[in-house]
């Protein structure tokens, strides 16, 4: 690892952005988008795996970890509006051209990057990151999508406990079959995360928003099936919440997609991180011929 790994700070569209930042600034850029409700955190251990090879970068979202917490008022909390951060980050580090990584709340995220500018992303790797109907476990979407279609009193009060210590816990935990593998700093942070003054309130408005994310897969697969974007899908197959039908599903329109289940839950880097990063390493090897062109 070239330099170990930076924590920085970006002004975009007038929040602070805060980002991980390793490997040498020449090389292929490599982009990490996390999920709900962890940051970049969730990559602590992938950055410097991979920082020898790949200038990585691993935002965190607005909302999220050290990145501000605006209120409603400030911020619409919309995914439309944490790809737009995003965008304007990469857009000042200069980065045209670029891998990208996408688990949970990611892939919204990173699939609005490749409808807007499909040019952009040379390969998508996915870690329970959907992009197609198939996939969605009922048990813990039903909840949430009764309340974004209807958000009353009795759906708030079902969704709120997404931000309760056990409900945390099980997103890290469930599916793991030696969950002596999963720090709890992991799930302690999410908890940092989800209880600053006014996130719950941020937080329920992405649940209201997270229809538009399903509106866009059709638009994101004709993306996939025009730029043949190589895919990498390492995929929790005891995942609680994207089930492995969602990383199947790929092949439907990007039939050369590969795709691993591995024997772990949601979070799949704690358990799984070497190998995760070898395949990633792997992967990139043989689909990125060339360097991932401009910075």
């Amino acid at each position: 690892m070239i330099g170990g790994v930076h924590h920085r700070t970006a002004t975009v569209d007038g929040m602070e952005v805060f980002y991980r930042e390793a490997g040498p600034p020449d090389a292929s850029p490599l982009v990490l988008l996390h999920g709900f409700p962890t940051s970049s955190h969730m990559f602590r251990e992938l950055i410097p795996a991979l920082a020898g090879d790949y200038h990585v970068v691993a935002p965190d979202h607005i909302g999220f970890g050290y990145s501000a917490v605006p209120p409603l008022d400030e911020f619409p909390y919309t995914f439309d509006a944490l790809a737009d951060i995003t965008v304007g980050l990469l857009d000042q580090l200069g980065i045209r051209r670029y891998a990208i990584y996408m688990q949970d709340y990611g892939a919204p995220i990173a699939l609005r990057l490749l409808v807007r500018r499909p040019e952009s992303i040379s390969a998508i790797i996915s870690q329970s990151g959907n992009a197609y109907q198939e996939g969605f476990v009922e048990e813990f979407w039903a909840p949430l999508f009764a309340y974004a279609s209807d958000p009353g009193p009795e759906q708030e009060a079902a969704a709120r406990r997404a931000f309760t210590e056990a409900e945390v816990r099980a997103q890290y935990e469930t599916g793991v079959p030696d969950v002596s593998l999963v720090s709890p700093d992991a799930w302690h942070h999410a908890m940092e995360v989800l209880g600053r003054p006014g996130n719950h309130e941020n937080q329920l408005q992405l649940f209201r928003d997270y229809q538009t994310n399903l509106d866009l897969y059709p638009r994101a697969q004709e993306c996939f099936r025009q730029t043949r974007v190589p895919l990498l899908a390492v995929w929790g197959a005891n995942d609680p919440i994207f089930g492995p039908d969602g990383a199947r599903a790929f092949r439907r329109d990007l039939p050369d997609a590969e795709i691993h289940l591995l024997d772990t839950g949601h979070f799949a880097l704690e358990t799984h991180v070497d190998e995760i990063a070898a395949h990633i390493r792997e992967f990139l090897g043989r689909t990125q011929r060339q360097p991932a062109m401009a910075r």
